[in-house]
């Protein structure tokens, strides 16, 4: 089975975003893209409290600099493209107001007939929680856990009722609704978090950190479905931060995804092989201008596809 694969949109400071960002939506879709991709980095800290993923002394990038609104970049794809999903990868949910989030979400899939894949996680950044989350950084699972009920109310038929911490709905009239269900995909990197993916969400979002790693989290994630009970299939996207190079990257442990584009090409077909449903490549981070994006994007797609993927 061929492994669908999607792109990620231009974001960062050094893009044009009302001329690059449906550039290259439509010239992804022209190739063959299946799905267009969004991330969100609410601010850069300087100093930083925390380091990178809450890695002590680990640097933010200097990329985190600056990124631009998520559904805002998607809405901009949106009226550029006809077929193309659009999805985020991912949505730090409790930054954003559950209600209006939901109907946000919901507008957009209206508008663009059904296309929205909505991945949402928690996030690990304290000086974004500080500016902007409707909870504080512990209660940030809670938070989630709120984000999906009432994404699932508001989508849902009305009249609409929701009784949640954040969130009160009376008896409502709610639209417009999603052309048809929104799925939801978490990433699963803790027991919880598998637990919750396997009750409360449609589909699985990782990262793409090595074969090996991929493939126990697929494991752990399934064992935790059987465990639960769960007998629906468990769709997966999964996210790869390629940081593409004209050369071949020459190191002795290569991280997953770095180099040319044939090295990039490789761990394609290797993440493929565990049995992911599609692989989202976000190339934005090293590719100086929309044209070079464009040109590394249709060259990864043309040998990924030749590579079986």
């Amino acid at each position: 089975m061929t492994t669908s694969l999607g792109l990620g949109l231009p974001q960062l400071r050094w893009y044009d975003l009302g001329r690059d960002v449906p550039d290259v939506a439509r010239a992804a879709e022209r190739i063959g893209y299946e799905s267009l991709w969004v991330s969100e980095r609410a601010l850069f800290p300087e100093p930083a409290a925390q380091g990178l993923y809450g890695m002590e002394g680990v640097p933010w990038p200097d990329h985190y600099r600056s990124m631009a609104e998520p559904l805002v970049v998607l809405t901009l794809a949106a009226a550029a493209t006809e077929r193309a999903r659009l999805g985020t990868s991912v949505l730090v949910a409790p930054l954003h107001v559950p209600f209006q989030l939901a109907k946000s979400l919901a507008t957009l899939d209206a508008a663009s007939g059904g296309r929205v894949v909505a991945g949402l996680g928690t996030g690990w950044s304290y000086e974004e929680y500080a500016a902007s989350s409707v909870r504080p950084f512990e209660e940030r699972g809670q938070a989630l856990d709120e984000q999906i009920a009432v994404c699932r109310a508001v989508w849902g038929p009305d009249p609409v009722s929701y009784e949640g911490s954040l969130t009160r709905i009376a008896s409502a009239v709610v639209g417009p609704k999603p052309a048809r269900p929104i799925p939801i995909l978490l990433p699963a990197t803790s027991k919880k978090a598998r637990r919750r993916l396997v009750d409360h969400a449609d589909g699985w979002i990782p990262v793409g950190v090595g074969t090996e790693t991929v493939a126990a989290q697929w494991r752990e994630l399934r064992d935790v479905a059987a465990e639960r009970g769960r007998t629906e299939p468990i769709p997966s996207v999964l996210r790869a931060n390629a940081r593409y190079s004209a050369k071949p990257y020459d190191g002795p442990d290569r991280p997953p995804f770095h180099g040319s584009v044939d090295q990039i090409v490789e761990d394609l077909a290797a993440h493929a092989a565990i049995g992911l449903d599609e692989i989202l490549v976000d190339l934005q981070t090293r590719t100086r201008d929309a044209q070079e994006l464009k040109d590394v994007a249709a060259e990864v797609y043309e040998k990924a596809r030749a590579a079986g993927v």
